[in-house]
């Protein structure tokens, strides 16, 4: 494939911002530091423009950031060979629309067709990556291709210049108290600042008491529609930006709505990440700080054996005492396994702070000597186009 070349993204949203976020970023990075004409269609528009603020959620078509963004395709839409691309990439097994996938097999050069899976740890994935799927009925052949923390999987979504905007944040706190004060957060010296996205049946009113019990104090900020029950629970108020409450050594406080940038920005500045589904994974492991991970819940607790599978990779080389502290905080997050009280844990978790935060940037380290999603991505399409 040539950076000449059109690329079109198909995603369906499952979970409201992990699908979207993801497409998104690929999206961007393959438009800016690739310089492909990428269109995005997607079939919730809402989710992405909480990302990018200037997006119309009713426009059927338009452009943002450089990506041209179309509303999900009816299923009347026609197509000729002229409307697909010279490479398409399905996210997370969303199908493409019937009628499309028939205009490409009737293009003198079949398109290069790309499922983007999920991302996982577990083992079986690296035989898997890159395995071609012949169509039942059309001359077309797609190829599975899966994100992850080996060589032998497509690596993870990171723009070129990242880490050099992370080091220049976290190492300037004249920089860190500015961006806080931006988002209206005044943040002590003392305090640990926590950032909060989960899913809703997170265990989030006894971590809560665990921190305002503690006698440390905590500083916790959450985007505005996250965990709102319970975070209105905590603020006795409406939980909408700008509201905030104190009870004991912890402050919580809901934020505006992060686009992805800002989003960085957000887990780079924190001292701990709490985080859901798998955009926020990859950010928080870049952000070389601290995380939890509420994993997306699945059928048969396919989730289990994959949140096991990702902290066996992530907690292989991190002190004993730590990876204990820190796998067991996960499981119980989780509701996965019974590992004691949440109290108990969070005062263990935030004396290992300091330890886990040299191991996230040695961990973060490591997995940026693997080619970045987007650059494996190309060199791929280019192989088999």
């Amino acid at each position: 494939m040539h950076s000449s070349d059109k690329l079109h993204i198909f995603c369906r949203v499952i979970d409201n911002f992990g699908d979207a976020g993801v497409c998104w970023r690929l999206a961007r990075q393959l438009a800016h530091e690739h310089h492909v004409e990428v269109t995005l269609w997607i079939d919730e528009l809402g989710s992405l423009k909480r990302m990018c603020a200037e997006l119309d959620a009713s426009a059927n078509m338009q452009s943002a950031r450089g990506v041209t963004v179309r509303r999900w395709p009816s299923d009347d839409t026609a197509f000729t060979p002229a409307d697909t691309a010279d490479a398409v990439i399905e996210a997370f097994a969303c199908e493409l629309p019937t009628a499309y996938m028939q205009a490409m097999a009737k293009r003198e050069k079949t398109p290069a067709w790309l499922n983007l899976e999920y991302l996982s740890a577990e083992e079986w994935v690296e035989g898997c990556h890159a395995l071609p799927s012949p169509h039942p009925s059309l001359p077309l052949s797609k190829y599975f291709f899966f994100p992850g923390f080996t060589e032998r999987t497509g690596g993870l979504l990171r723009e070129r210049n990242l880490f050099t905007q992370r080091d220049s944040l976290q190492n300037d706190l004249v920089a860190r108290a500015a961006f806080f004060s931006q988002l209206g957060v005044q943040l002590p010296l003392s305090a640990t600042a926590v950032s909060l996205f989960c899913y809703p049946q997170a265990p989030l009113n006894t971590l809560f008491e665990a921190m305002q019990d503690d006698g440390h104090p905590v500083v916790c900020v959450a985007p505005e529609s996250v965990a709102t029950d319970a975070i209105g629970q905590f603020l006795q108020q409406a939980p909408i930006a700008g509201a905030s409450a104190t009870r004991g050594a912890l402050t919580v406080q809901v934020l505006p709505f992060l686009d992805q940038d800002d989003y960085d920005r957000l887990l780079w500045a924190c001292d701990l990440n709490f985080i859901r589904g798998e955009d926020s994974l990859v950010r928080a492991q870049w952000a070389a700080r601290p995380f939890i991970w509420h994993i997306y819940a699945q059928d048969e607790n396919a989730h289990v054996i994959k949140l096991d599978a990702f902290l066996g990779k992530y907690t292989e080389r991190m002190p004993p005492a730590d990876a204990l502290t820190a796998t067991r905080f996960h499981l119980a997050w989780n509701g996965i396994r019974d590992t004691g009280s949440i109290a108990s844990q969070w005062r263990d978790l935030r004396a290992a702070l300091p330890d886990i935060t040299q191991h996230g940037r040695q961990w973060a380290q490591q997995l940026s000597h693997q080619d970045d999603l987007a650059t494996a991505l190309m060199g791929f399409l280019r192989k088999i186009g």
